[in-house]
Order: structure tokens, then sequence, then C-alpha cells
């Protein structure tokens, strides 16, 4: 009894707490609920493309009998298993400081999409039960039942897909706030068809296989710079020549995924710009977010995400050029070379100050050009890795995929960034009752 009366006054102790001064001490509110997100998905988009990617490697090494695929497909699940609780921790820290600072955006969340979020849990669950299982079966499941082991893999895949998909209606709800969007109430549990409304929002189709193929991307650039930073570490020629390998398949898989995001990215802008709210609550809502991410205050960040993809694009096709020296003959590193200045001059060029000249359009299609001469590397060093002599890569290769691995991962958090300020002032956009401000808890919020 004493206990129970004990716990009690604590939490009401707690919950009399003005934690605002605290917070705007290192940051602000949105600053440290925004950092616990970044850092969540830092971690949770390699989860998903390692857990996708994973039984596909597997599956294509059965197939060809390649033990090196077997063996990077292990490697993603290992990885998986001992960071989960990485990027858990901080999903649980994320969902907490919501709870606690933003209290009626989130129960309105919670009941607007209550269908959703339990299908999403119980995805997490599956997907959990095919990861563990997947790995800690390998040794037995591999060898004797393969298929039923690839199938496993492939429910890991799968499950954590579909939890990506709809977290990603939610948070494309959020941002869109336009035509057809059925306003909050947080007062009871919707309906399920109310929900499935606000899950199929403008922005929903194109930003899932964005984001798709972006989780597959940027991923795999952190696999090549890993390897190349595994192969200085290797006392083997064996090893060596693995993480050789690992790093050339991760800089195939990123580069080729990388090519479909300017498109995916151009199809969400058009997405925004569609959902424009007809009737804006105020002033501020007028435009909707793709004004605010265009011509208002986050036209930065998509400035800076476009400096940072032209970045990436240019090492990328360094990479490719340095990697093309395991070919007996060096062939290709011509034909990549010609590509890779074509790409890097048309990439300057869309981030220069005369990207508008000689009319508006001409910046797209200088990124169109870049998109389409890197394409041109990308098959050019396809071709090579035929004859590749894995072992002994250059310095330089290695050099350039470390970075590009980190560029990746600065271009994938910055995307985050930049989509949840487009959205600001709102939390949910124009709907003026669910705002950003901070305001002390436990009452005032407006949140």
């Amino acid at each position: 009894m004493s206990v129970g009366v004990a716990t009690s006054s604590s939490l009401h102790l707690l919950a009399q707490l003005d934690l605002t001064d605290a917070f705007s001490n290192v940051g602000g509110t949105r600053f440290i609920v925004g950092l616990s997100m970044l850092i969540h998905m830092f971690w949770a988009e390699i989860f998903v493309g390692f857990a996708i990617a994973a039984p596909v490697l597997q599956a294509w090494g059965a197939r060809t009998g390649s033990p090196r695929m077997d063996r990077l497909a292990h490697s993603m699940a290992r990885f998986n298993v001992l960071t989960f609780s990485t990027g858990a921790t901080f999903a649980v820290l994320f969902v907490v400081l919501l709870v606690g600072l933003y209290p009626r955006v989130t129960t309105s969340l919670f009941t607007h999409f209550f269908y959703f979020i339990a299908l999403a849990m119980l995805s997490m669950g599956l997907a959990l039960w095919g990861m563990y299982s997947y790995y800690y079966k390998w040794d037995r499941y591999s060898l004797f039942n393969k298929k039923r082991h690839i199938a496993l893999g492939f429910t890991m895949g799968l499950f954590i897909w579909i939890w990506m998909v709809i977290m990603t209606g939610i948070d494309t709800y959020m941002v869109t706030g336009g035509p057809g969007v059925q306003p909050l109430t947080g007062q009871t549990i919707e309906s399920f068809g109310t929900a499935v409304r606000g899950i199929f929002n403008p922005m929903f189709t194109d930003m899932v296989l964005h984001r798709t193929f972006a989780n597959l991307s940027w991923p795999a650039f952190a696999l090549a710079a890993w390897a190349s930073f595994m192969y200085i570490r290797s006392k083997t020629a064996e090893d060596r020549a693995f993480f050789d390998w690992s790093s050339s398949v991760g800089l195939t898989w990123g580069v080729g995924f990388l090519l479909m995001q300017p498109i995916g990215g151009f199809l969400i802008v058009l997405a925004l710009k569609a959902s424009q709210p007809a009737n804006p609550t105020n002033a501020v809502a007028g435009g909707g977010s793709y004004e605010r991410l265009t011509s208002g205050e986050s036209s930065n960040l998509l400035v800076m995400n476009l400096i940072l993809v032209v970045l990436l694009v240019v090492l990328s096709n360094a990479a490719m050029y340095f990697g093309a020296e395991r070919h007996p003959d060096r062939a290709g590193q011509v034909p990549i070379r010609f590509f890779g200045l074509v790409a890097a001059v048309a990439g300057l060029y869309s981030i220069s100050p005369l990207a508008d000249f000689p009319f508006l359009y001409m910046r797209y299609i200088a990124i169109l050009i870049m998109v389409l001469a890197t394409l041109g590397a990308f098959v050019t060093y396809l071709r090579g890795r035929l004859q590749f002599r894995y072992g002994s890569p250059g310095r330089n290769y290695r050099l350039v995929l470390m970075a590009a691995g980190v560029v990746a991962a600065v271009v994938a958090l910055n995307m985050g960034l930049m989509k949840s300020n487009s959205r600001v002032p709102f939390t949910v956009y124009n709907q003026p009752g669910y705002t950003v401000e901070p305001g002390p808890p436990p009452t005032g919020f407006g949140q």
C-alpha cells in the first residue's frame, strides 16, 4: 500500500514539473524531440535496408553458388540483431517525449490512426520474430533447409516494410493537410475508413517509393564504407578479397537505387503542390508545405540537400572510376571518367547561381544530365565487374567510399529534417489546434 502511495505521489510531483526551461537550455523542445527521432531514423533506415537486402543476397547466393553472398547476408543479419536495441531505445524515447511534451497531437494521432498503429505494431512483432529466427537458426537451416531459412528472411523484410509503409502514411498525413484530409479530433477512435483516407493522402504513394529506394541506397553506401574500413583491418588474403568484393556490392546497390531518387523527389514535390490547402486556416497556412519548402523558411534545407546529393553523385562516379582498376585491363576507366566529368559539371551547374539561365527549367535539365551521365558510368562499371579481381583496391577507392558513406547518411537525415520543417508552424499542417510552439507541462500545450 505504501509503495503504491509513494509511486502515485512521485508521478503527481513529476507531472507538476515545468521542463520548458530545462529543454530550452539544450536547444529547445523541438530540438530534443527532433534529435531523438533523427538518431532513431539513422539506425532504423539501416535496419530496414539490411532486412530487405539480406534474404535477397542469400537467395542470389544459393542460386549462383556464391559463398560470399551467404557470408554478407549473415553479416547484415548479425548487424541488425546487435544494433536493433539502439534504434528501439531512441524510438521509445521519442514516443515518451511526444506523449509528455505534445500530448494533444499524440493522443489525436493515436485515436485517428488506431487500427493502423495496431497493425504497425503487429508487423513489427512479426518482423522481429522473423529476424531472430532467421539469425539464430542460420547454422542449421541454411545448411539443411535453405528454402525455409530464406523464407524466414523474407518474412523479416516484408513485415518491416509494411511497418515502414504505415509510418510513412501517418507521417505524410501530417505534412500534406490539403484537400480531402480529415481533420484530427482526438476524442474517440475514428472509423477504419477515416484512417484509410488519412493514410492514402496525396503524398503517400510517392513517399513510399522514395523511402523504399532510399532505405536500399544509403544503407548500401554505409555497407561499402564499412567494408572499406574492414579491409584495412583484415589479416588474411581471403578476408581482404571478401571485404573488397562487399564494398563493390554496396557501391553497386547504392548507386543503382540512388539514380531513382531524383525522380521520386520530383514526384513528391508535385504531390506537395497538389495538396496545397484550398481553404487555409490563416495566412501562414497559405501555399501549403510546398511553398514553405520551395520558397519559404525550409528552402535553405532544400538547397543544402541538392548540394549534398550532387556531392554524393560525384563521389559515386569517383568510386566507380577508382574501382574499375580491378579489371585486368583496366577496361572501362576511360568511359567512366568521361561520364563522371559530365555528371560533375552538370551537377555543379545545377547548384550554381547560373542554374536558372537561360530559362527557369535549366536546373532540372542539368540534374537530368547528371543522372543520365551517372547511369552511363554505372552500366560501364557493372559490365566490368564480371572480370574484376578482388583483394587489393587502391587507397583512393577506399577513401572515396568512406566519404560517400558519410555523405549518404547526412543526405538521409537531412531529408527527414527538410520534410518535417516544411510543415512548421503546424505539427499537422493547416490544423491550427496542433502547433509546434512549446508550452509548459502539464497544461497550456496547445499542441
